[in-house]
């Protein structure tokens, strides 16, 4: 009977459950994805009770499977969202989806009491991203449904949630709390005071360290059971127990996310203006943090360009760097594509210039060449003046020849390392909850790790 521990990564599109050996290795991955349904509003939002459902009918499953000893469990999930329960365990509201427009008349009279949306920002180091400020739900909830809201015992991210399901313990940890919430004072290391003067802290469970697990009994069987954590932070965690030196993560995707772990300096508002945000360590110390909504451009552009060349979906995808095309582009380099969903403050062209180029090849290379700038200046914010020495690429630009040689090129003072791991954020849900120290090494087992060297 092999020992395993078991961990459920819940996405926003996919909802995934894996079993892990002694060693880290997967052993069984199981997923599905829900249709969305809507709350009282008409606003889509995740099918909280079907993904209860599955959580229990899976893990009961691999629970009596005799190929297995299920030891420990572990949740990784989406933060920036609240499951609130009433005084029985029951929920009162919908998984409201963090996309939901937040009414303006109640965020203006939030602002308008706790010092303005700026000074407030950089307090709680998360930039004004509305319903994504995930705290301010509970305001809204307040002044908006108070018939709901005075029915709420606790209110629980939805990692923590996941772990009450299986534990029936409700509680808090900094992972979720520190992910653009609105709720905590990174100068105070404490709630923010509006937390304590809207009584909202009355209906928070105690705050545990995200390390913390729970000796459990679930159907007759002893489990450990970990209190969960914030998907981001999950991710890095491997990082940070195999290398100690100084790096950067470059977690590519939808969205790229620019993490340093090292830099402890508070959010300037110019950071807040270029999207930078902190997100807590399992220690509680900052994590800064540099969004792009790098891949969802990117993706936007290519639908473009291939329509425009006539060429399939996915003919992109075996282009090497040309260094000669390189060269020649940007000896006359001017910017040529007009960003969809990028806000930036350069002057754009009035609309993107796909005749300009000659072939798909040089088209492609231009827009790499021009979101790679994007990249290297949300990354040199999230750097600071952090002595870093090494960057970290994972994701799905990890694969993209052009993107990492350009990025290369121009940090090429620091080491670069490319790393794939179709485990995403579940691997470090599994190691949080265990004392096993890791080395080097493990990165090149688990993360196919390679070094990188610039060709320029």
């Amino acid at each position: 009977m092999m020992k395993v521990q078991a961990v459920f990564d819940i996405g926003k599109t996919n909802k995934k459950f894996f079993l892990f050996d002694e060693n880290y290795q997967e052993v069984v991955k199981d997923y599905t994805s829900f249709e969305e349904i809507k709350d009282e509003d008409g606003v889509a939002c995740d099918d909280l009770p079907a993904i209860q459902k599955w959580l229990k009918t899976t893990f009961d499953q691999y629970l009596v499977d005799p190929a297995f000893e299920v030891r420990s469990l572990n949740f990784s999930s989406y933060g920036a969202s609240f499951v609130h329960i009433d005084q029985a365990g029951e929920i009162v509201t919908p998984l409201y989806n963090y996309l939901k427009p937040y009414p303006a008349d109640i965020l203006a009279s939030f602002y308008k009491k706790y010092g303005g949306e700026m000074a407030f920002a950089q307090q709680t180091a998360s930039p004004p991203l509305g319903m994504l400020n995930s705290g301010l739900q509970l305001y809204w909830l307040k002044y908006a449904k108070p018939e709901l809201f005075e029915r709420i015992r606790w209110s629980m991210h939805l990692p923590q949630y996941l772990s009450f399901l299986f534990t029936g313990i409700p509680l808090s940890e900094y992972s979720s709390i520190g992910c653009h919430t609105g709720l905590w004072d990174f100068v105070k290391n404490d709630y923010h005071a509006w937390v304590y003067a809207e009584g909202i802290d009355r209906i928070l469970p105690p705050i545990v360290d995200t390390t913390t697990s729970i000796n459990a009994t679930y159907k007759g069987q002893k489990l450990t059971i970990g209190v969960g954590i914030h998907d981001s932070s999950s991710a890095l965690l491997p990082y940070l127990l195999a290398d100690k030196n100084p790096f950067l993560l470059l977690s590519t995707g939808t969205w790229s996310i620019a993490l340093n772990p090292f830099n402890h300096e508070p959010l300037s508002s110019e950071d807040l203006h270029y999207d930078c945000l902190n997100f807590m360590r399992i220690d509680g110390l900052p994590v800064k943090a540099s969004r792009l909504f790098l891949g969802n451009e990117y993706s936007l552009q290519l639908k473009k360009m291939h329509a425009h060349f006539g060429k399939a979906y996915g003919y992109h995808r075996n282009i090497a760097f040309d260094q000669a095309l390189y060269q020649e582009l940007i000896a006359d380099y001017k910017h040529c594509f007009k960003l969809e969903s990028i806000a930036i403050d350069r002057v754009q062209p009035a609309a993107t210039q796909l005749s300009a180029f000659d072939s798909f090849e040089k088209a492609y290379h231009q827009l790499l060449i021009e979101l790679v700038e994007l990249q290297i200046e949300a990354a040199q914010r999230a750097i600071g003046n952090t002595q870093i020495h090494k960057i970290y690429i994972d994701g799905g630009f990890a694969d993209n020849a052009i993107y990492v040689e350009l990025l290369s090129a121009h940090f090429n003072d620091k080491k670069m390392r490319i790393t794939q791991s179709p485990l995403g954020s579940a691997l470090g849900a599994a190691m949080v909850i265990t004392n096993e120290k890791v080395g080097k090494k493990f990165l090149k087992k688990h993360y196919a790790l390679t070094k990188y060297t610039s060709l320029i």
